[in-house]
């Protein structure tokens, strides 16, 4: 068996192209989707994943203001930047790219964004909307790994779903996605005891730790779907996730690759949750 791959490339295209419909339809009621990234310090990954969020957010029609600080910027600064995108109507998204600079708190940060604009998913008052079901933004990376089960049919229910890594911004609202769809979700760490035995039950393994090699071949039941969140380097130097890939795509029936799985999703779910903030302040003018 060779698994199938999640060509999460394609799929953000498709997501793409109905953000810019949506998009043109808002522009035509005079309303421009407006998201504010704010840039501090000069970490290079950083850099590069904002610039990727403002080409994004321009091919599709909205309107991507990236605004960069020096690592020496202080947090009272940025709180008080915060605060007056806050009350900017013409802003509906804002994005603070982490990690921050050591000074200053990134919960604290994060905290100061209002709900209503949180369209990285990472506020807490986002994390009990998706905890009790209710209307909220869902953090970006795991909402793109449920629009990649959508898009291969797989129905989630009754299915068993691993869930490798317990991250505020991956695992836990990871593992509450899969449980709204009817899924039996197990929760996996550094503390549990035996990875093998229970990444061997799964239907759906979602590996978000961030570890080369966590999970091989010989720990997954063949044709389950295996979605590989992790970014890491291999001894050359490539971009590689936390699966050995090219030994579980022998047994597994879906896989998502590392480059061109999850990351493109992760930024385009970003845009359709801009977009939703827009939609939603639009239905709220008077």
């Amino acid at each position: 068996m060779t698994a199938q791959l999640i060509d999460g490339n394609a799929l953000a295209r498709q997501i793409r192209a109905d953000v810019a419909g949506r998009t043109a339809a808002l522009k035509a009621r005079g309303i421009q989707p407006a998201l504010s990234i704010i840039l501090v310090g000069d970490d290079p990954a950083s850099q590069v994943y904002t610039r990727h969020k403002v080409n994004d957010s321009t091919e599709t029609g909205l309107q991507a203001t990236l605004e960069r600080y020096p690592a020496t910027l202080a947090e009272s600064e940025l709180l008080a930047r915060i605060d007056a995108l806050n009350r900017d109507r013409a802003v509906h998204g804002i994005l603070v790219q982490l990690p921050l600079p050591r000074h200053m708190d990134s919960s604290k940060v994060i905290e100061a964004i209002a709900p209503e604009k949180d369209v990285d998913g990472f506020h807490v008052a986002s994390a009990g909307a998706l905890m009790v079901g209710r209307p909220g933004f869902w953090p970006c990376t795991p909402y793109g790994c449920i629009k990649m089960l959508d898009a291969i049919g797989y129905d989630l229910k009754g299915k068993h779903a691993v869930v490798i890594g317990r991250s505020n911004i991956v695992g836990k609202p990871m593992a509450m996605m899969l449980l709204g769809k009817n899924a039996t979700v197990t929760i996996c760490h550094s503390a549990t005891r035996d990875l093998k035995a229970m990444t061997l039950q799964a239907d759906v393994v979602v590996a978000a730790v961030g570890k080369r090699n966590v999970l091989t071949a010989d720990m997954v039941k063949p044709g389950a779907v295996v979605i590989d969140v992790g970014m890491n380097r291999n001894d050359e130097g490539k971009l590689c996730g936390d699966v050995d890939f090219e030994g579980v795509k022998q047994v597994a029936g879906w896989i998502t690759p590392v480059p061109g799985g999850v990351g493109p999703m992760t930024r385009a779910m970003l845009l359709v949750n801009t977009l939703e903030a827009a939609e939603r302040a639009a239905q709220s003018r008077p």
